[in-house]
């Protein structure tokens, strides 16, 4: 009987052994049928993410996160194809007629390399949401940084993101998602956790491997399930200690009805056992001030505060739980008379000079507000926290994006996206600030979209590498409010990730001298 089994065993083994080979042998067969297609900036030697190919009739590929495309068109194959290379901020060298382009000998299991100028200032490196990733990386057989490399949490793609590191993991949570069974998706948060860097986690110039939070059916659950008709958004998600030392995760709701219109605003704690926001307070909505945008905390006079801001911080409010819940607490840094609403915006002067601090019961100061003042010539230019312009001295508006210490620069740094540029919301600019306060004085555009929208930029300052000279930034690249009705397949509606060297000489900014009194 011994021998019998033995003899079982060693019969198995083999027929695994040789089912490996088949399947081996298979997928390497498959693999040899695609044309590979690599396209590399040219200054790094990396994979670019979203570089158009587009033959001659109209048939269009974009490469995947590593840079790659898998080419296999009925009739193209073994013959020379000319493809038109084209990308946000890139841009490929033109042949004698003018044309930015390239014939390749199409072949089963070959490869072309083409290397691509970048133009922007930072560097297009992965997708992080979204299906097919590193999907042509997969065809053709090249191994792939994430775990889950084509499809993770049955997510297709996903609005804006907001972040929070709580639990020494990174909390992801995002808006309005898209999934494979039907054109409706999750419209209640969607969330995932990520491991840091250097503590199990990616590297983040390879990617970012997140946990979704999952339901039933392994699509990306709904986190934020509120009370109350319509979508559920939020934002301003703080980490603050209690007093036996425990992390809490708070974060700001609002539940939407059509078109666009807050109808509910509150506080949210995120349980873990549940891994679900619950409701803490439901806030006034009249109330001018409450939390929002991408906060950032800061010790001043001995006292920890929360600033809000999208992207200035300009709010702020004493970093407990008890006083984030109540509005009362809250104040902006305005040169505003107390007690200013949307109707009524007195400024106050001592003389001539504005008078800027922090105030309660006070609208927050924006560069939309400050345009405003402007207009009405309630305050001159000069006097604006807001004072950025491109090298030609043109005015520059922010419409969103987040403010971070910078150890390598030694200050303040913004990242956002303009409004009314060259693009409507896909210019993206670098600005930086002795204060987190202002005045911001100068700034460079440092990515661009030609007639597409990259909103509501995020940068991740967990993930800063060698003191802060690199830092990494995404945004929400979709079709939305850009007047471009051609969505580019798989990356539409999802999340870019860029990576910015602060050491790059077309940073070193000039700044003007004007600055508020008061600071």
């Amino acid at each position: 009987m011994a021998s019998i089994a033995r003899t079982t065993l060693v019969t198995r083994t083999a027929l695994a052994l040789l089912a490996g080979c088949v399947a081996a042998n298979a997928s390497a067969a498959e693999e040899t049928r695609y044309f590979e297609i690599h396209v590399i900036d040219q200054a790094t030697g990396r994979g670019v993410p979203l570089v158009q190919l587009k033959t001659v009739n109209n048939i269009s590929y974009y490469t995947d996160s590593a840079g790659r495309v898998a080419f296999l068109e009925p009739g193209l194959m073994n013959q020379r194809v000319f493809f038109h290379v084209s990308s946000h901020g890139y841009e490929f060298a033109k042949d004698g007629f003018g044309y930015r382009g390239t014939r390749l000998q199409v072949t089963p299991g070959g490869k072309a390399t083409l290397k691509i100028r970048r133009l922007n200032i930072a560097e297009r490196i992965y997708r992080v949401t979204g299906a097919g990733i590193y999907g042509d990386s997969q065809l053709l057989g090249h191994r792939t940084p994430t775990r889950q490399p084509v499809l993770n949490g049955q997510v297709f793609g996903s609005d804006s993101v907001v972040t929070a590191l709580y639990r020494n993991r990174i909390y992801w949570f995002w808006g309005d998602t898209n999934r494979p069974s039907y054109p409706l998706g999750n419209f209640h948060v969607p969330g995932a956790i990520s491991k840091r860097p250097g503590d199990g986690g990616l590297d983040p110039e390879k990617g970012v491997d997140l946990e979704y939070f999952l339901g039933p059916g392994g699509f990306a659950k709904p986190t934020a399930k509120l009370p109350g008709k319509g979508p559920t958004w939020i934002n301003g998600l703080v980490t603050l200690t209690d007093n036996r030392g425990h992390e809490r995760l708070f974060g700001m709701y609002i539940k939407i009805k059509p078109p666009l219109t807050v109808y509910q605003r509150g506080l949210i704690e995120f349980d873990d056992s549940k891994q679900e926001w619950v409701k803490v307070v439901e806030f006034d909505l009249q109330a001018p001030l409450f939390p929002f945008g991408h906060p950032l905390k800061r010790t001043e006079n001995g006292v920890e505060y929360v600033y809000f801001g999208d992207p200035f911080p300009l709010v702020r409010v004493e970093a407990t739980a008890k006083k984030l819940a109540d509005l009362s607490n809250y104040q902006s840094y305005t040169c505003l008379a107390k007690g200013s609403h949307k109707m009524s915006l007195d400024v106050v002067r001592t003389g001539e000079t504005l008078e800027w601090s922090w105030k309660p019961d006070t609208v927050p100061f924006t560069p939309q507000l400050q345009a405003r003042l402007i207009k009405q010539e309630r305050i001159k230019p000069r006097e604006g926290l807001f004072q950025l312009h491109d090298d030609d001295g043109k005015p520059i508006l922010i419409h969103r994006g987040s403010v971070c210490w910078n150890e390598f620069r030694r200050k303040w740094i913004m990242i956002g996206n303009q409004q009314f540029g060259s693009s409507f919301l896909g210019e993206v600019w670098y600005a930086e600030s002795e204060t987190p306060t202002g005045p911001w004085t100068h700034a460079r555009r440092i990515v661009t979209h030609q007639k597409y929208s990259f909103y509501n930029p995020r940068q991740h300052s967990y993930f800063d590498k060698h003191g802060g000279r690199i830092i990494f930034f995404e945004g929400t690249y979709t079709t939305l409010f850009s007047g471009n009705d051609q969505k580019t397949p798989r990356y539409d509606y999802n999340q870019v990730m860029y990576k910015l060297d602060l050491g790059h000489p077309d940073l070193q900014l000039t700044h003007r001298s004007t600055s508020p009194s008061n600071k």
